[in-house]
């Protein structure tokens, strides 16, 4: 799965996709794309979302550092860490939500410099790209990448739900999303927002 760590919709996918550990035979491996790079240079943002994306590269820096300085695995945790405090808490995006989300994790707190700098935007461009390039670039987060019966990657866009799955019914929506998903066409299956974000 990649992720946004501001993302509210890939935190709720993200928390799904435990669930779905719990009752299906799959284990999720966390990368890291950025919506704020996603809509770097473009001019026609509503000018709400150009404000929420103000502080986004900072989370998605923090993680690519991390991931650069200890590897893939260490994203499950940061990213679970990082979320609580944005999605759960509602604390500040900002240099003590980072030092508090890497020491949670047993992280060297001195990667939460990487938020104000652009060191790591070269690997973050390389796996934003890994994530998105098989589903197109009009899309976001959460983007989800499975290997389907025949050895062909399935890749997708969402799910966009709320409130999380839990139990079994998480198993059936990942079920469904990849009988959908890796049916050869298949492109979209859309509806009108009704309910507010809720994890």
């Amino acid at each position: 799965m990649w992720f946004d760590p501001k993302c509210p919709w890939a935190w709720i996918a993200s928390r799904w996709l435990l669930e779905v550990e719990r009752v299906r035979d799959v284990r999720v491996r966390f990368h890291v794309m950025s919506l704020a790079m996603l809509n770097d240079g473009r001019d026609d943002l509503e000018e709400w979302y150009r404000e929420w994306l103000r502080d986004a590269w900072g989370p998605v820096r923090v993680a690519v550092a991390a991931e650069q300085k200890y590897g893939t695995e260490v994203l499950r945790d940061l990213y679970t860490a990082l979320g609580t405090r944005i999605h759960l808490d509602k604390a500040p995006i900002g240099r003590e939500l980072y030092v508090a989300a890497l020491a949670e994790v047993g992280l060297s707190t001195t990667l939460a410099d990487a938020a104000d700098g652009t060191e790591y935007d070269e690997a973050l461009r390389a796996g934003h790209r890994a994530g998105l390039d098989p589903v197109g670039e009009d899309l976001g987060t959460p983007t989800i990448h499975v290997p389907g019966p025949d050895g062909r990657r399935i890749a997708f866009f969402g799910p966009v739900v709320t409130p999380t799955p839990r139990g079994e019914a998480a198993g059936r929506l990942w079920d469904g999303v990849l009988l959908t998903a890796g049916t050869e066409g298949f492109s979209e299956l859309k509806r009108a927002r009704v309910r507010p974000v809720v994890g």
